[in-house]
């Protein structure tokens, strides 16, 4: 796949860019090698500043990085907004807490002294997605820079102006040449870094097949990675929720980022009281959805990423309503200019249909009728994936229920799935494994050390 920027508004093709050959991936490992000798040393005092400065760049300069999201992979200009806004306060998050996250931890032991060291690793490759494209970025790189490891940004091939950008925001705020660095390189060039000796660790959000192949790579060089994979996460509605909350969020959470999004709602959940009043409903909302120009401010539904995105979607589609699923609205590629796909609700899906047991990246919902709170944990669990679960409830009961008994790494009680930097962020089964953000997110990417002092 060509390194690209193609506006899938459009399908004009912006700015094409040549992979770096063997010589400049060489030049930036080296690179990368020196600034860590230099970074792991500077005190958390002035990697804050730093950080800090790559925030109020990040704020003052939103609109420019957002609309370079826009048009490369389609969101909409107010998200993109928002997504900038959030990777500030991550920077900001780490930047204050850093520092008490990873100082020495003293532990009773018979010695006269043990404790707790966390030291840097070294360089760190980020393989990263498109669809949040700074976000996903920031998220791993605030706290890894933070921690006293350098970083390798291998992005996905059609964002390569967000990846310069990042690397532009992070050398203007001050870090040193080094430090954070963009590989703009092809997915058969990736084996070649990780298991290149100066490369200690590699971090991957995507899909199954890369996560599987990148880990892969790195078990075999023995080298530690955390992996943030695919989601079909379950939505559940029970007849205590409030209603019109649950049906506005839930129009959210399948639609956000045009539903190219891990953590966004899939499968519907609903209680069998409230599921005809609540499909009935949700199916007119989603049919409303203003779909048009992401830079527009009245649009509602951007375009998907790319053109193969948009044809592996309605591929799931036709062959889960050719194995027996009942299509209620949508289901169509919009003809004409850009990757638009319709808003779609699906219903009475068997088990042998794609959008039942697939993650389906785009603004599909599958819609299920469940009789309790037991058949619904029964079908939320039935997926190779576990990375969150949003539950709308107002019977503390069943929020515990569905706290303890949902396979996934978070559960949102009233509330949509959302990353956020003072919580853990990752999956189970095959959504991954580690953890991004928070006080764990931190951790990964350290030598965590034991001092015993007799």
């Amino acid at each position: 796949m060509a390194i690209a920027s193609i506006n899938p508004a459009t399908g004009e093709k912006l700015k094409e860019f040549p992979a770096f050959g063997d010589d400049e991936i060489e030049k930036r490992l080296t690179r990368a090698e020196q600034a860590f000798a230099h970074h792991r040393r500077e005190p958390f005092a002035k990697r804050a500043q730093l950080m800090v400065v790559a925030a109020t760049l990040l704020e003052q300069e939103k609109e420019k990085w957002a609309r370079t999201m826009t048009l490369e992979m389609g969101k909409l200009l107010r998200a993109a907004i928002e997504e900038v806004e959030k990777c500030a306060r991550a920077c900001r998050f780490y930047a204050e807490n850093a520092e008490r996250f990873l100082e020495d931890e003293p532990a009773q032991t018979s010695a006269a002294r043990s404790f707790v060291r966390y030291q840097p690793l070294g360089p760190i490759l980020a393989v990263m997605p498109w669809n949040f494209p700074f976000w996903q970025v920031f998220r791993f790189a605030a706290p890894a820079l933070m921690a006293g490891n350098v970083a390798l940004l291998k992005h996905a091939a059609n964002v390569p102006q967000c990846a310069l950008a990042i690397e532009e925001i992070f050398c203007r705020a001050g870090f040193d040449e080094g430090v954070f660095q963009t590989l703009l390189i092809e997915a058969k060039q990736v084996e070649k870094v990780v298991v290149d000796p100066r490369v200690k660790a590699v971090t991957l959000t995507g899909s199954e097949k890369a996560g599987s192949a990148v880990a892969s790579t790195a078990a075999r060089e023995i080298k530690k990675t955390v992996l943030e994979l695919g989601g079909s996460d379950p939505f559940i509605v029970m007849p205590s929720a409030d209603f019109e909350s649950a049906l506005s969020t839930a129009v959210k959470a399948r639609t956000i980022n045009s539903g190219q999004s891990c953590i966004a709602g899939k499968r519907f959940l609903i209680a069998d009281q409230i599921y005809d009043k609540f499909l009935e409903q949700f199916v007119d909302r989603m049919r409303a959805l203003k779909m048009g120009d992401p830079l527009d401010e009245a649009t509602e539904i951007a375009p998907l990423a790319t053109e193969s995105i948009m044809n592996g979607v309605h591929d799931q589609v036709r062959k889960s309503v050719a194995a027996g699923a009942k299509l209620l609205t949508g289901g169509n590629r919009v003809h004409g200019p850009g990757f638009f796909y319709e808003p779609t609700v699906l219903v009475d899906l068997p088990r042998n249909a794609p959008a039942y047991s697939e993650e389906v990246f785009g603004p599909v919902a599958s819609v299920f009728r469940v009789r309790n709170a037991g058949e619904a944990i029964e079908i939320a669990n039935d997926s190779s994936f576990g990375l969150g679960a949003s539950v709308w409830t107002a019977d503390s009961s069943e929020q515990e229920l569905f706290s303890s008994e949902l396979e996934s790494g978070m559960v949102f009680v009233n509330a949509m799935v959302a990353s956020d930097p003072h919580l853990p962020f990752g999956g189970v089964k095959r959504s991954g494994f580690g953890r991004e953000l928070g006080a764990h997110g931190i951790r990964e990417f350290v030598n965590i050390k034991t001092i015993w002092i007799a």
